[in-house]
């Protein structure tokens, strides 16, 4: 449309939210859109296009996986995909939410580096594409992506510059590279144009913050980041505790947390066999492409993940899994030649790939579709509270109820909002624009919103605030505003469960003093559960206390008033 995206989602880029900076591209938003027009725009249309990206991103692994030899290798990747797949949960691989976006496609990456060390040099578009969509949707695969890709563009050249001139060896190697090329230029092409028509455009915005990374953070450093990538190399953690607990890599239970002390004997198993793989009596050139590969990405990931400032969240590092499934490839081929070599008859290949294919199924069928049935969206809670508002807030306003004037006026949409900073507006003006109302929040948010849905107060028909907490009281009180929705999610024991939780967690806050978050409690609760001052055991109280919800209501105000 005339209001095609250039680069990609909003992220914690910026010291403001007038300069915010955005993940580098739009790739996301262009795989995501065919499926969500078809199917009639909808918020459900939009998960349906995310779980297709993800299923688009298996059959690519897999046709990689057939290329790189025969059913045993194909097996092994399935086996490899299919923990991955339980471990990230239903949830997430329908949730179009950046971070989990690229969670298949890095797999894909990941292959056709491994394939083109291989020389399998046509799957180099496939790199530059698989690439492109990772860096472009969440900035933590942006210098791995570049990574692995320089890496594989520059075996294409060798291998280019090395051949015969009149060989189709080269004829082969120069076609991959001009095709890659050409389609970097293309999917780069949106963020370049607004690079060089907005001032300042995100590509300076990116560089800005993450060469100048915000007062008072700084990187994570050598030792927490080797603890947090070693973490993500324990196999049991990804293995056992995937295929018993669905989704418990996106999960931030604390009583199912990675070692660092298992990722390291991981690590260590897996230098002993890439030795053992080079050695002349056990060489084999696709296994040594593989052990390449993902020491590459080992190194690279590591780098990454000590540059990482502010707080470590999980889905920063989700990637780190995926080179964990196939370094365990790595090691478990490596064993398999070693075992050949001590016997005289060939180990059988096919009862090998029917077994593995068999744990495939085994896990998919197990795991994944028992998760697959009772999956919901991320925040449920807070999207059933949304559920109940909108359609109270559509008919107030096409009653023509206090200043609204139904279809006909502009809308300018606020929050007081001491649990979820915001989110549930942003959702109502989600579904306030899909109903046709014209629709906008103020010139502050102008990067999340969009410039094309920004709607300063002062020029609104009335203003919709969603105000919920300890706010809803104060806005009732309010002679200039009419209340048009309500609801309130929790039953007895939720209150009586709150309640507790709130005087324990004021108590223990008093006793560190901590007076300044007190406050907070009740006025920001998302701000304490985040606070790195605190205990993460404490910061889980608050998490229970967003999830128990609070009552939420929706409230029309005049234009220009205080919000």
């Amino acid at each position: 449309t005339g209001d095609t995206p250039l680069i990609g989602l909003p992220g914690r880029i910026g010291e403001s939210l007038e300069e915010q900076g955005s993940h580098p591209g739009p790739l996301s938003f262009y795989a995501l859109t065919p499926t969500y027009r078809v199917l009639g725009g909808s918020a459900w249309a939009l998960q349906v296009g995310a779980a297709l990206v993800h299923i688009v991103a298996i059959t690519v692994a897999l046709a990689l996986a057939r290329r790189r030899g025969g059913p045993a290798v194909f097996a092994s990747v399935a086996v490899a995909l299919a923990v991955l797949i339980a471990g990230f949960g239903s949830g997430a691989l329908t949730e179009p939410w950046n971070p989990y976006l690229p969670l298949l496609w890095w797999v894909v990456v990941l292959l056709g580096v491994w394939s083109v060390l291989d020389d399998d040099l046509a799957v180099l578009p496939v790199v530059v594409l698989a690439g492109s969509f990772c860096a472009q949707t969440h900035v933590p695969y942006l210098s791995l992506s570049v990574g692995l890709g320089v890496a594989a563009a520059a075996w294409v050249v060798r291998a280019a510059v090395t051949a015969p001139s009149d060989s189709s060896d080269r004829a082969r190697a120069t076609r991959s590279l001009a095709l890659a090329g050409l389609l970097g230029v293309l999917l780069w092409l949106p963020p370049t144009v607004d690079e060089f028509t907005q001032e300042p455009g995100n590509y300076t915005k990116l560089v800005d913050h993450f060469t100048t990374p915000p007062d008072g953070e700084e990187p994570i450093g050598f030792a927490a980041g080797a603890d947090e990538a070693l973490a993500r190399l324990d196999l049991w953690h990804l293995g056992s505790h995937a295929l018993t607990d669905p989704a418990l890599l996106t999960n931030t239970s604390l009583e199912r947390s990675p070692s660092a002390g298992r990722g390291g004997v991981v690590l260590l198993l897996w230098v002993v066999s890439a030795v053992v793989a080079a050695m002349p009596v056990h060489r084999e050139r696709r296994l040594l492409a593989l052990h390449a590969m993902v020491g590459g990405a080992l190194v690279l990931g590591a780098v990454s993940i000590t540059r990482i400032f502010g707080l470590t969240w999980y889905y920063l590092m989700l990637w780190m899994w995926a080179v964990a499934a196939l370094l365990a490839m790595s090691v478990v081929w490596t064993l398999w030649r070693v075992v050949a070599r001590t016997r005289t008859a060939p180990l059988p290949i096919r009862p090998l790939a029917i077994g593995l294919a068999a744990v495939a199924a085994l896990v998919t069928a197990h795991t994944t579709a028992a998760d697959a049935v009772g999956a919901e969206q991320s925040d449920a809670e807070i999207s059933a509270v949304l559920t109940a508002l909108v359609p109270e807030t559509l008919a107030a306003l096409d009653a023509g109820v206090g200043p609204a004037t139904g279809r006909a006026g502009r809308y300018h949409v606020t929050w007081r909002d001491s649990f979820h900073i915001g989110s549930q507006a942003f959702g109502l003006v989600n579904e306030l624009d899909r109903a046709g109302f014209d629709v906008g929040m103020a010139p502050l948010f102008h990067v999340p919103a969009t410039d094309q849905r920004v709607i300063d107060s002062p020029d609104s028909t009335a203003q919709l605030v969603v105000v919920n907490g300890v706010f809803v009281d104060q806005y009732r009180a309010r002679g200039d505003a009419v209340e048009v929705a309500f609801s309130d999610p929790r039953d007895r024991a939720a209150v009586e469960r709150f309640d507790a939780l709130r005087a324990d967690l004021l108590g223990t806050l008093e006793a560190r003093g901590l007076s300044d978050l007190q406050a907070a409690v009740d006025d920001n609760l998302f701000a304490v559960a985040i606070d790195p001052r605190l205990p993460e055991a404490i910061r889980r109280q608050a998490d229970e206390m967003l999830a128990i919800g609070a009552p939420t209501a929706v409230f029309l105000l005049p234009p220009g008033a205080p919000g």
